[in-house]
C-alpha cells in the first residue's frame, strides 16, 4: 500500500482520498497486514471514509488474517453504523472466520456482541450461523 494512501485513509482524509483516486491509486490494495483501506475504515468506525470507499467500488469481501472481512471487522469493533453500511451495499454476509475465529460468521459476530438489530438484518438477508 502506497504510504501516501494508507495515510490519507487513516486519517480519514476524505479530500486527500478522493484526489488520489482520481490519480489511479488502487482503492484496493493491502497494507503490511493484508487489510485494505475499506477493511481499515470500517474497523476504525470511519463511516464517511468507508461511505466514500463503496461509492468508489472498493471490494466488499477482501479477507485478510483470519478471513475476516471489511464488515466482520466492524461487527468486532462494534461499529454497527458501518457494519449495516457495508450489509446494505452488499457485501458478503457469510465469509467464516479461520484460526482464532474459526466458523465465526458476520451473524455470529453480531450476536455474540449483542447487535440484535444487525443480527436480525443479517438474517433477513440469508446469513448462517
Amino acid at each position: 500500500m502506497n504510504q501516501e494512501w494508507k495515510d490519507a485513509t487513516q486519517q480519514g482524509n476524505l479530500d486527500s482520498v478522493r484526489l488520489l483516486l482520481e490519480n489511479g491509486i488502487d482503492i484496493n490494495s493491502k497494507d503490511e497486514h493484508g487489510q485494505t483501506a475499506l477493511m481499515n475504515a470500517a474497523h476504525s468506525g470511519q463511516i464517511q471514509l468507508v461511505h466514500l470507499l463503496i461509492e468508489k467500488g472498493a471490494d466488499l469481501d477482501t479477507t485478510a488474517k483470519y478471513n475476516l472481512s471489511a464488515l466482520m471487522l466492524s461487527l468486532i469493533a462494534r461499529n454497527v453504523e458501518v457494519a449495516q453500511l457495508l450489509i446494505e451495499a452488499g457485501a458478503d454476509i457469510n465469509i467464516r472466520g479461520r484460526r482464532n475465529f474459526l466458523g465465526k460468521t458476520a451473524l455470529i459476530l453480531a450476536e455474540s456482541g449483542g447487535h440484535k438489530e444487525i443480527a436480525d438484518l443479517l438474517k433477513e438477508k440469508g446469513a448462517t450461523s
